[in-house]
């Protein structure tokens, strides 16, 4: 009994129709001839409200649902979760369900409206978008009925709590993959590089065609053929591109619900992929007060998912980065000349001077590019026209934060080590066209 109390819920219909009768009754009071009426329709409401109710618990299957949840969700991106209904009822309903969501989206008025006719199955979707990498738990699934009188509601509740682990965006590399595979990849912001020059590795010698370099002929090889051949170069392959990721304070910054070490990571993960594909090494480690998670750099078919698996958690510590410790063990554990791409962000250029002797120092053994990141929001405030003293103050103040990125990347480039400031969102275009140009300039 205690069960079937906790499951019946009242409508607003019902209550609406009773305090309409309540002005009836009040209305007896003075018209006597309404007190008659008022009495009759007050327990047709209660027969009405118990055939509803009857209706509802007659059946005792009800609906019948269970949720189907992806393997695993994927950080910064809309993930769809997926419902299955069924009314086992012999009238149409009104459904209206509630999914007990985990904690990290914080929502409590999640509900979805349907309607299911007579032995219908429907599919109900939903999306979400995860912001915080880590194990999201999802509650019960709560499914409420509604007749078609409309008087009372039964609760069914069924016991579907599941857990689901949010990965970095693994969503993003099948999207590049698709788009590499169509050549669409320019509608992206991925551009062509002009190839200067030619990579070390010799592939053959192969007879001459219209549209082959005349600057390849090979005349010792023409002279004993009697005719033009010339040398065929191939990209250089297996060459180590690590990714190493900032988890200092400077990361934690959010932009559009995600932190600058998500953008990071999201962008790493994109990268090790097409560096794979290319036929290079991928590696990555990650560092602050010390270097932690480390995947040495290797081309082999499970690379991807030990990657994946190792910046799963990967998490900042509000602490102060140390570089003089990341070059210790760079120098110490990365023996061959290396691509290097440092996930990391300078708001001054005092914050760079420190660490700039320790950039060179990287630079000079291995091929380092520094990426750091634009305030977006810093720009978007200054774009906007200044209508008093006080927003003159502080549209400079950051205009000023927003020149001291590009001194930055001027210092950098001063100093010989490559960079990339970039927008949060474009960091994963920017990368890649940073990789494919020094692929075609056989700068590595």
């Amino acid at each position: 009994m205690k069960r079937f109390f906790k499951s019946l819920y009242l409508q607003n219909r019902f209550f609406a129709l009773l305090f309409s009768l309540v002005l009836v009754f009040v209305m007896a009071y003075f018209f006597e001839s309404l007190k008659g009426i008022a009495t009759l329709s007050f327990w047709l409401l209660i027969g009405t409200l118990l055939i509803d109710i009857l209706l509802l618990y007659r059946n005792r299957l009800g609906i019948q649902a269970n949720r189907e949840l992806p393997e695993k969700l994927s950080n910064g991106d809309v993930n769809e979760i997926k419902i299955h209904a069924t009314n086992r009822f012999s009238f149409s309903v009104n459904v209206f369900l509630i999914d007990e969501l985990p904690v990290q989206w914080q929502r409590r008025d999640f509900k979805i409206r349907s309607k299911l006719s007579p032995g219908q199955t429907k599919t109900i979707f939903y999306t979400v978008r995860p912001t915080q990498r880590g194990e999201y738990h999802f509650g019960n699934l709560n499914i409420f009925a509604i007749s078609p009188l409309g008087l009372a509601c039964r609760r069914q509740q069924f016991s579907a709590a599941a857990m689901v682990p949010n990965y970095p965006s693994f969503l993003q590399l099948k999207k590049y993959d698709f788009l590499a595979f169509t050549s669409r990849l320019k509608m992206f912001g991925l551009k062509k590089i002009r190839r200067i020059g030619h990579t070390l590795e010799f592939e053959q010698i192969k007879e001459y065609v219209a549209g082959d370099d005349v600057r390849n002929i090979n005349w010792k090889a023409t002279a004993k053929r009697n005719e033009l051949m010339v040398n065929q170069f191939q990209d250089e392959k297996s060459q180590p591109v690590y990714a190493l990721i900032d988890k200092g304070r400077v990361m934690k910054m959010p932009f559009n619900q995600l932190s600058l070490l998500d953008y990071a990571i999201n962008a790493t993960l994109v990268l090790s992929n097409i560096v794979l594909k290319k036929n290079d090494k991928a590696g990555m480690l990650t560092f602050s007060r010390t270097v932690e998670d480390r995947v040495v750099a290797q081309r082999r078919p499970a690379q991807m998912q030990l990657i994946l698996e190792t910046l799963y958690n990967a998490a900042t510590d509000f602490s102060e980065s140390n570089f003089a410790r990341l070059y210790v063990d760079v120098k110490r554990t990365i023996k061959h000349r290396s691509l290097l791409l440092l996930f990391t962000n300078f708001e001054t250029l005092d914050a760079l001077t420190r660490q700039l002797p320790y950039l060179q120092a990287l630079n000079k053994a291995h091929l380092l590019v520094v990426i750091f990141f634009e305030n977006t929001e810093l720009r978007q405030f200054a774009e906007i026209p200044a209508k008093s003293i006080e927003e003159i103050f502080e549209k400079t103040i950051a205009e000023k934060f927003i020149h001291e990125k590009k001194l930055i990347a001027g210092e950098l480039q001063r100093h010989g080590i490559q960079c990339i400031l970039t927008a949060p969102e474009n960091l994963t275009v920017s990368t890649i066209n940073k990789y494919l140009e020094i692929k075609a300039r056989g700068l590595l």
